[in-house]
């Protein structure tokens, strides 16, 4: 993992997607229109946190987040993804 020049401001986490299956636990091939949105992650970097809620995930935390969750963005040739750490919805 590549350090980021980024850092959010207040309750917001810079996600780094994991990438889609290729392949199902049968070891069907799964083609590139049939893939779906990776709903897993890697947490790139963390804000401070609010006044009232302060942050639970840490930076390395691997996260499951909601399929239409944050904004994607693309920085020095990657993709992420940036969203409240209320759009979460576990740590693994």
């Amino acid at each position: 993992m590549a350090k980021v020049n980024i850092k959010p401001l207040a309750d917001r986490v810079l996600v780094a997607p994991m990438a889609a299956e290729t392949k199902t636990a049968s070891g069907i091939i799964i083609p590139d229109t049939a893939k779906e949105k990776p709903q897993k992650g890697k947490v790139v970097a963390v804000g401070p946190g609010t006044k009232d809620e302060k942050i639970t995930v840490k930076v390395g935390d691997t996260v499951l987040y909601g399929k239409y969750s944050g904004t994607e963005l693309k920085l020095d040739g990657s993709d992420y993804l940036m969203m409240r750490e209320s759009d979460i919805l576990a740590i693994i």
